[in-house]
């Protein structure tokens, strides 16, 4: 325990309740989240990619901050904060929002979870929608709750996840469709499990609504999952490029419009319910972009590591975008990326050239996402049952 002297930016960053089990199992790192600290680093990333497809890997993203919205306004209020359409959301369901401000511009993409008529939980990526959302509740003149409540998520994620959960909760647990939540208990500890990650592989998170229980929870799936396979972990910078999917402040950030993302589903402008930027956004979708977010493969000798400024690329000569997350694929064999270019440059088959870290290299623009397009992975593997009478 002497090197959590090492981890250390000042009491302004907040510890999650996994934080010291995850110095225990041997992270080597952190970033920083939310005004959190995460686990980035257990030694090597390409063997936590591998751990992540082919067995399972658990993962602090306490990081993952809930915002609770409740009160008798709460789901007009919640529609409000979103242009997709939740109007047939069910209790128990989980939805992959956008939430957008007065101009169409993204200020988080979390995955909203609905716990009762009138309760919400968003689950965000980096940015301070808390705050936002206060702001926001405090003239809209409707009557809503607005605070953060005592929620750490797990993530547990890879193949032998869903057998680990049988483990854990029993063969009930296999009933759990994609994107659905359910209330549960495990030793006596209150949780929220959904199946849902941030991997595009089978997975599951297990929301701990009582921080005083982490280390509890974290040693027992750690215990149950260790004999299956089950590794300590750090989300995947290589297989959530893969997936396509996106990570606030490299892939779009406040500046950023649904439609540059190619994510036209998550905007319902047809809808009677008012939300903020539905002006902008029927603009945005009149006019069309100037930019489009595409997928690349980058030559050359592979990257040493995700990328950590953003490459600028051209084509011709002339500048027509930015790299914003590139990263190697072992198992594609292939320098992979995500990039905003020019609407001009976005054709499939377009050679651009990028200044990486080594020098000016060719890139190609490719489909994305890189790996299983569908989501078939994530959305339809099952464990079997544990038992034949199952």
């Amino acid at each position: 325990m002497d090197n959590l002297q090492d981890f250390g930016f000042g009491t302004q960053i907040r510890k999650s309740p996994y934080f010291d089990a995850t110095v225990r199992w041997g992270v080597k790192g952190f970033s920083v989240y939310n005004h959190m600290y995460i686990p980035r680093d257990f030694g090597d990333p390409e063997q936590n990619f591998w751990n992540l497809i082919n067995d399972a890997i658990l993962c602090d993203v306490a990081v993952e901050r809930q915002v609770e919205i409740t009160g008798p306004d709460a789901a007009r209020f919640t529609q409000m904060l979103t242009p997709r359409d939740l109007s047939k959301m069910a209790v128990g369901q989980c939805k992959y929002v956008l939430i957008t401000n007065a101009e169409g511009g993204i200020l988080n993409d979390p995955i909203l979870l609905k716990l009762g008529e009138n309760h919400f939980w968003l689950s965000l990526s980096d940015s301070d929608i808390l705050l936002w959302a206060q702001g926001v509740a405090v003239h809209s003149g409707m009557q809503v709750n607005i605070c953060e409540p005592d929620v750490s998520p797990l993530q547990l994620q890879g193949p032998k996840s869903g057998e680990i959960m049988c483990a854990l909760f029993g063969d009930e647990i296999l009933d759990l469709r994609y994107f659905w939540f359910r209330e549960m208990e495990l030793d006596g500890i209150p949780l929220i499990v959904s199946r849902t990650g941030w991997s595009s592989e089978l997975g599951y998170e297990i929301y701990l609504r009582d921080s005083a229980y982490g280390n509890a929870l974290w040693e027992r799936i750690m215990a149950v999952g260790l004999p299956m396979g089950l590794k300590p972990g750090h989300t995947s910078t290589i297989r959530r490029i893969e997936g396509g999917m996106l990570s606030y402040h490299a892939d779009a950030d406040i500046n950023t419009n649904p439609f540059e993302l190619g994510m036209d589903r998550l905007v319902n402008l047809d809808m009677e319910a008012e939300f903020i930027g539905k002006f902008a956004l029927k603009r945005i979708r009149d006019n069309g972009v100037t930019r489009k977010q595409v997928g690349l493969v980058i030559d050359g000798d592979p990257l040493p590591g995700p990328n950590t400024t953003f490459w600028s690329l051209s084509h011709d000569g002339a500048p027509v975008g930015k790299v914003t997350s590139a990263v190697y694929s072992p198992r594609l064999k292939k320098n992979i990326a995500l990039a905003m270019v020019a609407v001009e440059a976005a054709d499939l088959g377009t050679e651009l050239q990028v200044v990486t870290h080594s020098g000016q290299v060719t890139a190609t623009v490719v489909e994305r996402p890189f790996f299983d397009p569908r989501k078939s992975i994530a959305a339809t593997s099952a464990p079997k049952r544990m038992h034949a009478n199952g």
